[in-house]
């Protein structure tokens, strides 16, 4: 299968390629880094490129059978309005760049990246696919960007819209800068801690996205996170477990507010999200306990910081 892939140098657009190829799969991935750590592997191939402009790298679409979008500015900073409009822009426009592109009535699929910020702040509601959206920045920006991904249906193409729990995984994301606090004894949970906490180990990441391509019954929306979601709390102490650390210094709502403005409140939303269509098709989760899942990370995190030494 020839795959195109845009953020293919992000956190998650790194590790599917990686996967997808080890798979058998021909990889094309544009980003805006003009280098990327997977060049020298057979059957791939990267574009250096801005997805919010039209350009030479949409021509690259035609020949595909499959598009994952994963393109967008991190939502792990303060979100000045400069900042909130580049993380408008960079979804909006390069998911309408892509289907503006893609080739009419050949047989292919988009999966395009969402966020389980879908739904709003919560409390202890189950969310399934069908649940309403919320009413905050990150859920009016998410129902845009799937709104944008959703046009592509009317070329016959199959879509699915991810929506993704926090990310949990080696060498990044959302652990990136977790671990290193909790090392030093100043872990805890956010808030009250009680909020749903949808999370995803990256390993069942890759692996949903090669079965939902591989899947021709799956589409429209799709939740990416564990069947084991927890609280904000019982995450922080299986954490702190992990490394082998105390979880006990909570960081009250209104300090994380103060510091982080409205990205911090997006952090004490609750979201009880629950993966109902990847389990109604058959898919397996390898880590639906976030014991295991931690453990794995942290014990692959620590083999890797050997390695270095």
């Amino acid at each position: 299968m020839e795959i195109f892939i845009t953020g293919g140098t992000g956190f998650v657009g790194t590790a599917l390629s990686r996967y997808l190829l080890e798979q058998g799969h021909k990889i094309t991935a544009v980003g805006t880094s003009l280098r990327h750590i997977l060049e020298s592997y057979p059957g791939f191939r990267y574009l250096s490129a801005d997805t919010t402009r039209k350009g030479d790298w949409q021509d690259k679409l035609q020949s595909m059978d499959a598009v994952v979008n994963l393109a967008g500015k991190s939502i792990f900073r303060r979100w000045s309005k400069t900042h909130k409009r580049r993380m408008v822009e960079s979804r909006i426009l390069t998911t309408r760049n892509l289907v503006d592109a893609l080739p009419v009535g050949r047989e292919m699929v988009l999966c395009s990246t969402s966020a389980a910020g879908y739904y709003g702040n919560r409390a202890d509601e189950v969310l399934r696919e069908d649940a309403a959206p919320g009413e905050d920045f990150l859920a009016k920006l998410c129902m845009d960007w799937e709104t944008e991904a959703f046009r592509a249906q009317s070329n016959e193409v199959r879509v699915v819209t991810m929506r993704f729990g926090v990310v949990l995984g080696r060498g990044g994301g959302a652990l990136g800068p977790m671990i290193p606090v909790f090392r030093l004894f100043a872990g805890g949970p956010l808030g009250s801690g009680r909020q749903w906490f949808p999370w995803i180990h990256m390993d069942d990441l890759v692996s949903a996205v090669f079965f939902i391509l591989n899947t021709p019954a799956m589409e429209g929306p799709v939740n990416f996170c564990s069947p084991g979601p927890v609280r904000q709390r019982d995450f922080a102490g299986a954490l702190g477990k992990a490394l082998h650390r105390p979880s006990f210094m909570p960081a009250p709502g209104f300090m994380i507010r103060l510091v982080m403005g409205e990205l911090g409140q997006s952090f004490l939303n609750s979201q009880h999200v629950s993966p109902e269509k990847l389990i109604e098709h058959g898919f397996n989760f390898h880590y639906p306990d976030i014991d295991k899942a931690l453990g794995n990370i942290v014990s692959q995190t620590g083999k890797s910081r050997r390695n270095l030494l």
